[in-house]
């Protein structure tokens, strides 16, 4: 028989981690900015590009990178007169890889629900 390990209780967060964890969730909370990310997660890529891409304008798109940058999920460099974004957080990709995962098999399930039914 072996002897099962207690678990630790988990440490509360601080009020100022409650709050550091919120900004980050709220970075994501909006589909532009999730649709950069998701345009990042293949590579680096110029803001003109990400522009092209969207079919956005400049100004909303860089205050969409500004959102993500000031979040630390991505980060910016320059060559020339262009600027380059990439994913600086790794944990940004896994995390949407999840929540993709997660939705894909909810939606799975809703179908399989679905066609049960028919």
């Amino acid at each position: 028989m072996s002897a099962k390990k207690k678990s630790e209780p988990k440490k509360q967060l601080s009020p100022l981690a409650l709050e550091l964890i919120a900004a980050r969730f709220r970075a994501l909370s909006e589909p532009m900015r999730l649709r950069l990310l998701n345009l990042l997660m293949d590579g680096e890529k110029s803001v003109g590009q990400l522009v092209e891409a969207t079919g956005s304008s400049q100004a909303n798109v860089s205050k969409h990178l500004s959102v993500l940058r000031e979040a630390g999920m991505i980060a910016m460099r320059k060559e020339g007169l262009s600027s380059f974004c990439f994913i600086a957080d790794p944990i940004v990709n896994e995390l949407c890889e999840m929540m993709c995962s997660r939705l894909r098999e909810e939606m799975e399930s809703k179908v399989q629900a679905f066609d049960a039914g028919i």
